[in-house]
């Protein structure tokens, strides 16, 4: 899977496309610290912090993307930051896990399904 097939899903709506990275994992957090230390690089990470503050993390962390989770968006000083850097960021309405849960399928759907 990638940051393509994500913005592909109705459940999700583009705020960012980024550069199109491949997508190995979903991770969830919303402490920035413990994202930096413990998000797998190449993780869409789920998160409700829609501020320049994730964009940095993500950036840091090597995340595929930012999915905002219930409903959020990101502030337009985070949006700024994330076109600059290239940091793909979706938004859902759906909660944290169900976004995760979501995730998880897709990637897993479209790794059987090239395989």
């Amino acid at each position: 899977m990638n940051t393509g097939d994500i913005a592909a899903h109705s459940s999700f709506t583009v705020l960012n496309p980024g550069g199109g990275r491949p997508v190995t994992s979903v991770y969830c957090c919303d402490l920035l610290s413990l994202v930096m230390g413990r998000a797998p690089a190449g993780s869409a990470w789920v998160t409700v912090m829609g501020n320049q503050n994730a964009v940095a993390v993500a950036s840091l962390a090597d995340t595929a993307c930012i999915v905002l989770a219930e409903g959020i968006t990101m502030d337009e000083t985070g949006l700024q930051k994330a076109r600059e850097h290239n940091v793909a960021v979706f938004a859902t309405r759906l909660p944290v896990y169900e976004a995760a849960a979501l995730g998880q399928l897709l990637a897993e759907g479209l790794n059987h399904g090239a395989g």
